[in-house]
């Protein structure tokens, strides 16, 4: 029996349960195809998908279930526009299914979503040059970090990382890859401090067990690096 084209399906294969936070680290597919470096908190962000997903259809069920109970309680000589109704609840459902579309087609490459972002963590390592060209690349940015949520997020994947933030163009006004100066900021203890002379402008996590762990380092030091794109789904 052919599907019905409004049907709204979600296919959940090996779907990993939800267990608390150890230190076992948890692998994903980049979006060649290759495995990627294994990275913490993978399947807490991995079953937002699914969440996202099954939150959307209950949206719509309500709105649905809703609106024939206002209008069940409606004087039945009262003029209902049937027409205009079904074409609201068709457009409603349009925009969930283009949600989910835009969620699983990124969720495919190996991006991971929060807060209004989908992120990227390479399979590689790189120069802070490389990466963020990697990034651009994909029509992203290095991670600009402007929130202590973000800030969290980022720490929670345990390695050392690039994100979008250098003084290179000024020694020592540091500014996020998109052009803004720095204004909150959690750099580790003692740091940005340029080590022993060294030319370290460019920023990384390093101290992922403390929520200041930022680390200046030099630009050609190889890390793997996180990308970022904003792309608003609610």
């Amino acid at each position: 029996m052919p599907k019905d084209e409004s049907e709204i399906t979600i296919e959940i294969g090996n779907l990993p349960g939800i267990s608390a936070r150890s230190d076992a680290l948890k692998s994903y597919t980049g979006e060649d195809g290759e495995v990627a470096t294994p990275v913490p908190g993978g399947k807490p962000y991995r079953l937002v998908a699914v969440s996202f997903g099954l939150l959307c259809i209950l949206q719509a069920t309500l709105n649905i279930s809703m609106r024939l109970a206002v209008y069940n309680s409606e004087d039945e000589t009262s003029d209902i526009d049937f027409e205009a109704i079904f074409k609201n609840v068709t457009e409603e459902r349009d925009e969930l299914k283009r949600k989910l579309n835009i969620f699983a087609n990124y969720s495919r490459q190996g991006w991971m979503y929060f807060n209004d972002s989908f992120y990227y963590i390479s399979s590689q390592q790189e120069s802070w040059k490389y990466s963020r060209n990697d990034c651009l690349q994909r029509g992203a940015h290095l991670v600009i970090i402007n929130s202590k949520e973000e800030q969290q997020f980022t720490r929670q994947f345990q390695k050392h990382v690039w994100i979008g933030l250098t003084d290179r163009e000024t020694e020592g006004v540091w500014k996020w890859v998109d052009g803004t100066l720095l204004t909150t900021s959690y750099w580790g203890i003692n740091e940005p401090n340029s080590h022993e002379g060294t030319d370290e402008d460019c920023a990384e996590i390093k101290f992922f067990d403390e929520e200041n762990s930022w680390n200046d380092k030099p630009c050609e030091i190889q890390n793997i690096w996180i990308c970022e794109k904003k792309v608003v789904l609610t």
